[in-house]
């Protein structure tokens, strides 16, 4: 039985179900399906099912899909040979009928591109023989494990990017998303401990940036003025949660500067728990902060809707439906422009549906076998 949610239909309805447009990107309404990881494509294609998968969520009325992370063009991209590529003639195909799909769902869709750096073992698949890379070699613990990336490295990655990019727009996407949260590649020049460099690429907050603003700038290049590009950003790191790349928000003005400079279009701000402040003396949170300083839309996410935040899912729990009232009064008070809903959806894809005809009767928990299936 799912737990009744209380809460007024029109609230949802017009907090949610309100149109959005932006300079490049025009949406039905203010749901976001969140990037998730589902590693069912083998081989790196994605086939027919996934195609249904995301083609179910836009048929119940998620305005923008955000795909789960999907490999550039460079062998150390992934540690998973399930978790599809975006390079290659048969996962372009296969991401090529995903988009279709969506569309004809009444839909819109972006890939989120993704290099996982450091986070790979050694020696895994699909590519064993490839040494995983990082700004400075380092893992997430910060103990050295390979060599740093060399200059003429850095850049064909950046390069690589920039095809995916060019990929996403040929192929009919309606935008790109770049993975730089959660301690991947991107993110780990961004963080001090992982990112010791001394070169133009680190050595302080705005110097760790220029990665992420080089591959900014690689894709804009690629795809045009008109093409929307989201960079998603975290404090967090995957098992480091108390990081901060950014602790004042001073500090965060100086680390978002370069990338809107860059060409960055909209911020999707990663939290564990939307409704934890940022900073302290203030209730915004990260994606309230970024809106505040950039002038730029902001998509928030963490725990939308359960009762119990993503982690763990990942240690077989379980998490009940929540009320989301506090959520849309952020929403209506435009601290945040977009709502990414992650478990959620992933384990009801009918989610935005029922919360738009008011049937939060209806809505499903979340639990932890869904990770397993494409529902």
């Amino acid at each position: 039985m799912s737990k009744k949610v209380d809460g007024p239909l029109t609230q949802a309805a017009e907090a949610l179900f309100k149109p959005f447009a932006s300079e490049k990107l025009q949406l039905s309404n203010r749901v976001v399906m969140a990037p998730m990881t589902r590693a069912h494509s083998p081989n790196g294609v994605p086939g027919a099912d996934v195609a249904a998968y995301y083609r179910r969520r836009a048929e119940n009325g998620v305005g923008l899909i955000v795909t789960e992370g999907t490999i550039i063009d460079h062998p150390a991209g992934t540690g998973n040979p399930s978790v599809p590529s975006f390079h290659g003639e048969a996962p372009l195909e296969g991401w090529a009928r995903v988009v279709a799909g969506v569309h004809e769902a009444g839909g819109k869709i972006v890939p989120q591109l993704w290099h996982v750096g450091m986070t790979r073992p050694n020696g895994s698949l699909p590519n064993p023989e490839a040494p995983s890379v990082g700004p400075s070699g380092l893992g997430l613990d910060g103990q050295k494990i390979n060599e740093p990336l060399s200059v003429e490295e850095i850049e064909s990655i950046v390069e690589a990017f920039g095809r995916a990019a060019a990929e996403a727009k040929r192929i009919g996407f309606d935008g790109i998303e770049l993975h730089g949260a959660h301690g991947y590649l991107i993110d780990q020049f961004f963080w001090e401990q992982t990112n010791l460099r001394d070169d133009l690429y680190g050595g302080d907050l705005v110097s760790r940036t220029k990665f992420a603003a080089d591959i900014v700038k690689a894709c804009r290049s690629a795809v045009g003025e008109d093409f929307p590009i989201i960079l998603r950003i975290s404090q967090w790191k995957s098992g480091f949660y108390e990081a901060k790349l950014a602790k004042t928000p001073e500090e965060l003005r100086q680390f978002l500067t370069p990338l809107v400079e860059a060409g960055v279009d909209i911020f999707h701000c990663s939290t564990r728990r939307f409704w934890e402040p940022e900073f302290a003396g203030s209730d915004l949170n990260l994606a309230g902060w970024v809106k505040k300083l950039t002038g730029k839309p902001t998509i928030t996410v963490g725990s939308v809707g359960l009762d119990g935040e993503f982690n763990g899912a990942f240690r077989g729990q379980s998490s009940n439906v929540t009320e989301i009232g506090g959520l849309l009064e952020r929403l209506e008070r435009e601290e945040f422009d977009l709502v990414a809903v992650g478990r959620s959806l992933l384990a009801d894809p009918s989610w935005a549906a029922k919360v738009r005809d008011g049937r939060f009767d209806e809505l499903q928990p979340f639990k932890a076998e869904a990770l397993q299936t494409l529902f």
